[in-house]
């Protein structure tokens, strides 16, 4: 599997799909998803032109941070659970997956413990499919609302993940969603939240993500091959 052939192929694709829907395809962040995948690998896609990786578990994260380059931006997408939080408070760039209160209550007292403001984004379950953590969209004002006293930590946008399908059309209606909720959010101004990132589309969908309004994308197997075990 060619590492940087794949990146190359992916950023191109990133492209096409910008430029069908009017954007400018720097404003997209691809972020290499590297579950299971050697720091090696990992190494081969970042001097392909890749900035940002993301794990999904924190323990896979601990383990190859220190190999990572210092500029290119780590991001946790995976559950995070509250008791593995002070291992990567201090590490993290972006976490995707903010979706209770107990969560954002940890966030705030390990950020505030470190001195810093931890960019989260709230993860909502738009399919409402029991196998998917995140929020109910009937829920996200409300709980915008509850994350008010956390000083430290920063909402800066919305992620979902579409129902896992072999047709990325059948992901759209999930993703048109998202962005309304995103545009909702972003008009309310509340002033506690930066709407800056709409994190959504994966290997199977992320160009009908990006052209749904998405400006970051989660690509794993377009770029690592069939590897997850």
């Amino acid at each position: 599997m060619d590492v940087q052939y794949n990146v190359k192929r992916v950023l191109d694709r990133v492209a096409e799909a910008a430029h069908r829907a009017n954007r400018a395809p720097e404003d997209i962040t691809v972020v290499a998803v590297t579950k299971t995948v050697e720091v090696g690998r990992i190494m081969e896609a970042i001097n392909a032109g890749i900035r940002h990786i993301g794990e999904n578990r924190v323990q896979e994260f601990v383990k190859k941070h220190e190999f990572i380059p210092a500029e290119v931006k780590r991001h946790l997408i995976g559950t995070l659970q509250t008791n593995k939080v002070k291992y990567i408070i201090d590490k993290i760039d972006l976490i995707h997956s903010l979706d209770r209160i107990s969560l954002a209550k940890e966030l705030d007292r390990r950020a505030a413990a470190v001195g810093r403001v931890i960019p989260v984004l709230i993860q909502v379950n738009v399919s409402k499919e029991s196998t998917k953590s995140g929020i109910f969209e009937e829920e996200l004002e409300s709980f915008i609302e509850q994350l008010e006293p956390f000083e430290h930590i920063r909402v800066k946008g919305l992620m979902t993940i579409a129902p896992l399908s072999g047709n990325p059309e059948s992901a759209r209606p999930y993703f048109a969603r998202l962005k309304e909720l995103f545009d909702r959010i972003k008009e309310r101004g509340y002033p506690h939240i930066d709407m800056e990132y709409l994190s959504m589309g994966m290997t199977n969908d992320f160009e009908v993500a990006i052209e749904e309004g998405a400006n970051i994308v989660r690509i794993g197997r377009a770029i690592f091959g069939e590897r997850y075990v």
